[in-house]
């Protein structure tokens, strides 16, 4: 009896690193939104007396320099991680799919103006692109939210192109022109919905590399503000006392693992949404 094929869900499921990976970005979840019921101190209950001390009973992390409870810094900070890789890629999925789009299917006067500012952008460092509007707005948390937004708005703008441009010339995409089709209904209903897996890709890498974006903002004094808790701010923190160790080693290894889990979903998701590697998949899995 033939087995029968499996979904795309199902395939990354059954890949043991893209399960870890995934179960990793679920606990991140659930630390985000049961966080201030999980931690065991407030992200700022500061106790002078009980400064630097090292991982115990008492505090499994250890404590900071002004003695707040290092555990509950890390799970409270996995909010604003969170938060801002969610908002930023969000703008730069909705602003660089929308420009892909456009200048992929129509082509033309669309794409040179479009894809001239994709490469005037390209052309700065990310990083150093994002610390400068970050100067000019003004550090905050919102503001390096909307910076690492900009900044990838033009992956995601020729990650869509280059599908865009290739869809337009398939037949069913020819069929719907012939027979008077609107262009933005062509684009919603046909070409939007076939430039979604490598997109999907995308977002997983990109929120990844917007982790580490924010971690670093804040490392540097102009993403998350103190008091409120964020694992580049406590990297920052810690880089001043290099005997107490716990203060820097565990904020970088949350960074580490979300890093790594994205990452993994991303490689898992691009094997499974691949139709040449999905089929490799089933044949193996019907051997």
């Amino acid at each position: 009896m033939t087995a029968q094929p499996l979904s795309a869900w199902s395939h990354l499921l059954r890949r043991p690193v893209s399960a870890a990976g995934l179960g990793v970005i679920v606990l991140l979840v659930l630390l985000s939104v049961l966080g201030p019921l999980l931690a065991p101190y407030g992200p700022n209950a500061a106790d002078v007396s009980r400064a630097l001390q090292p991982p115990g009973p008492e505090h499994w992390f250890g404590t900071d320099d002004l003695g707040r409870d290092v555990l509950s810094r890390v799970v409270l900070a996995a909010r604003v991680s969170l938060q801002v890789s969610l908002v930023s890629v969000s703008i730069a999925l909705a602003v660089g799919v929308t420009l892909g789009l456009l200048a992929g299917y129509f082509r033309g006067w669309a794409d040179a103006v479009v894809m001239r500012v994709v490469d005037v952008l390209f052309a700065f460092p990310i990083m150093l692109l994002a610390i400068a509007i970050v100067a000019v707005l003004g550090p905050g948390l919102n503001t390096a939210t909307i910076a690492i937004g900009v900044v990838y708005v033009p992956v995601f703008a020729r990650v869509t192109r280059a599908s865009a441009l290739a869809l337009r010339e398939e037949p069913f995409v020819r069929a719907a022109v012939s027979i008077g089709a609107r262009p933005l209904r062509i684009i919603r209903t046909h070409v939007l919905p076939n430039v979604m897996a490598p997109v999907i890709v995308q977002t997983s890498l990109s929120l990844a590399f917007a982790i580490l974006s924010e971690a670093a903002l804040s490392f540097l004094g102009l993403g998350v503000q103190p008091p409120q808790p964020s694992w580049g701010r406590m990297l920052f923190d810690g880089k001043a006392f290099t005997d107490a160790w716990w203060m820097s080693v565990f904020p970088g290894l949350a960074i580490f693992v979300t890093v790594l889990a994205f990452n993994l979903v991303g490689d898992g998701l691009r094997d499974v949404l691949d139709p040449r590697q999905r089929s490799v998949l089933e044949s193996r899995r019907s051997r």
